[in-house]
């Protein structure tokens, strides 16, 4: 038990256990309804260049698509599982500092590669079973339908949103907007367009009171 914990907080281990340790707390939030799965989408939104870096980021690393919260608690989990077998493995514990460092080096770099390999594979067949990613064709059936902002923000570079079909199923589907508009969380848009080439739907602010279906005030 000894030897597991110092290797578990040696380097470069310990540079994922502390990120692991909040990701179990985060997850036990979760399971007690303290917060949501989303959390963390929320919260990065709240700063649109941030969000736009990190949805941008995920993107081009073939990430995106899944909620931010099961991305980075994949890539964190892996990682630290690679560190730990790569610091056993090559006995680290017992080198000496310009080898720990050099070793700990390679070590760090090759377990963060195996965490994104595996975890863009994981991702890939999580979205052919995700709400909203339906191939082909469907993708389209949203177009024109409303839509409930579900992050803290939704703009030009990053958003999600809430779809209910007709048959009464809820997807959360990625959305974007044009022109510099923006939505918060709550509001009601109108998806107008998919751009097929970034896999979103594009949607604009939307008055209730404009729709012909809707009864008078």
């Amino acid at each position: 038990m000894g030897e597991f914990i110092s290797t578990a907080f040696g380097f470069p281990t310990a540079l994922f256990s502390f990120m692991l340790l909040v990701v179990f707390a985060y997850w036990i939030f979760v399971v007690l309804g303290a917060v949501g799965m989303d959390a963390l989408d929320v919260d990065v939104d709240a700063d649109a260049d941030s969000a736009g870096g990190l949805s941008g980021l995920l993107s081009a690393t073939g990430l995106s698509g899944v909620p931010v919260t099961v991305v980075l608690s994949l890539l964190i989990t892996l990682s630290w599982f690679a560190t730990l077998v790569g610091t056993v493995l090559l006995d680290l514990n017992e080198a000496s500092t310009p080898a720990l460092i050099g070793l700990g080096l390679v070590v760090l770099v090759a377990a963060v590669l195996f965490a994104w390999l595996v975890t863009s594979g994981v991702v890939m067949g999580l979205r052919r079973f995700l709400p909203g990613d339906e191939p082909g064709a469907a993708r389209t059936d949203f177009v024109g339908t409303t839509c409930v902002i579900r992050t803290g923000r939704a703009d030009e570079a990053f958003g999600q949103a809430e779809i209910t079909a007709a048959n009464g199923t809820a997807s959360i589907v990625q959305v974007r907007t044009i022109g510099g508009e923006a939505l918060t969380s709550g509001d009601t848009g109108l998806v107008f367009d998919y751009d097929a080439d970034n896999e979103v739907y594009l949607v604009t602010p939307f008055d209730r009171s404009l729709d012909p279906g809707s009864n008078p005030a």
